[in-house]
């Protein structure tokens, strides 16, 4: 049983180990960011023991740069994250066109550590048709 005041953290993403050869566990901020990504990359279906895991962008790589789709892609990545990632409290998820890049969005997520109340923040660019 985990110790009551201990935070819950994940192996690190990609693990590297320091100059003695040695692993360090992330904290828990790093843990959760980590952890946001690998959930914004992957495709349900993608993981065998969970076929329902993932946020699922992959799905609008090829569509073009509508209201409508930025509107899906921000809903993907507010069920994901409030699915399968319960350590955070989300704040806001907001799905913005990159100045001269139309083919290219621009996806802020703004949350909150559940356990300690830290606020964080992430973004992720995510390719569209072009």
């Amino acid at each position: 049983m985990a110790e009551p005041n201990r935070p819950l953290i994940g192996w690190p993403l990609l693990p590297l180990p320091d100059a003695n050869g040695q692993l360090a566990w992330p904290d828990l901020a790093r843990s959760v960011r980590d952890a946001i990504r690998i959930i914004l990359s992957t495709r349900p279906g993608e993981q065998l023991m969970r076929p329902e895991y993932g946020a699922g962008l992959d799905r609008l790589l090829q569509q073009p740069n509508t209201l409508g789709t930025r509107r899906q892609i921000r809903d993907l990545v507010q069920n994901g994250l409030a699915r399968w990632e319960r350590r955070i409290l989300l704040d806001g998820v907001e799905v913005w066109e990159i100045d001269g890049q139309p083919s290219q969005l621009r996806v802020e997520i703004a949350y909150r550590l559940a356990r300690t109340g830290a606020a964080g923040a992430m973004n992720v660019t995510v390719q569209l048709e072009g």
